[in-house]
């Protein structure tokens, strides 16, 4: 989706419980984002929602950067989304270099699959970038599928790509990462995120959540460039 060019916050006093009128993600610009999912906001604290953001979603697809990185970045994505695909080729090596690898800045990716068609290529290809963790590539295949994007929805996600990302990525074992991918060993897994970032209000990717030590979140929204995370990251470190 097309980048915006608002940075919205953040993560306000409360939660919906059993129905009542609190939001969890708020915008000073535009109407606040409730969480939508009831039984969700009914059993989980802000503290637990911000907890499951800032971890991986499986142990063996870690964050880049430090674990005491004073900011995490956090991008809710889907590997068909053409926003997503030009932040990826345009903004994110950058960042990376600049900030994660200089300790500064901790960054996740999670699934936010909303291309789906009955197909469900977005979905199947983050579960594939799993199954590729498995094997200790979580990163290589996510990067390998960006650098393979031909557009939303127009069958390039299919299974015969998604294995040639595999051994194009250096997955080890094909065969294994096959029949992981079979099995939908992470079918659940893809969407818990993408049931997580319905829950916060998210509607557009790629979303951003900027967690930061002792400040209150933010969300930024859509395929921001470069200086808006420059900004942001150096306000958190006051400079």
């Amino acid at each position: 989706m097309a980048s915006k060019t608002v940075v919205l916050a953040a993560i306000a006093a409360g939660i919906i419980v059993a129905g009542t009128a609190a939001t969890f993600m708020m915008s000073s610009s535009a109407a606040p984002a409730t969480i939508a999912d009831d039984k969700l906001a009914a059993t989980k604290s802000v503290a637990q929602i911000i907890t499951q953001l800032a971890s991986p979603s499986i142990a063996s697809a870690p964050a880049l950067g430090s674990d005491d990185a004073r900011v995490t970045i956090v991008e809710f994505g889907d590997y068909q989304c053409t926003w997503c695909y030009r932040w990826h080729e345009g903004t994110k090596d950058t960042l990376v270099a600049d900030y994660v690898d200089t300790g500064k800045v901790r960054f996740l990716f999670k699934d936010f699959p909303i291309n789906d068609l009955s197909d469900r290529a977005s979905s199947l290809a983050a579960e594939a970038s799993y199954c590729a963790a498995d094997q200790g590539k979580y990163w290589e295949y996510h990067d390998e599928v960006y650098r393979n994007w031909n557009g939303e929805n127009t069958g390039w996600v299919t299974r015969g790509s998604l294995e040639r990302f595999a051994k194009d990525a250096g997955v080890p074992d094909t065969s294994a990462f096959s029949d992981c991918l079979d099995s939908g060993k992470y079918a659940s897994v893809v969407r818990d995120n993408y049931d997580l970032a319905r829950s916060i209000g998210l509607d557009a990717t790629p979303s951003f959540i900027v967690l930061i030590d002792g400040k209150t979140p933010q969300l930024i929204r859509g395929a921001h460039p470069y200086s808006t995370f420059e900004r942001v990251i150096n306000e958190a470190y006051g400079s």
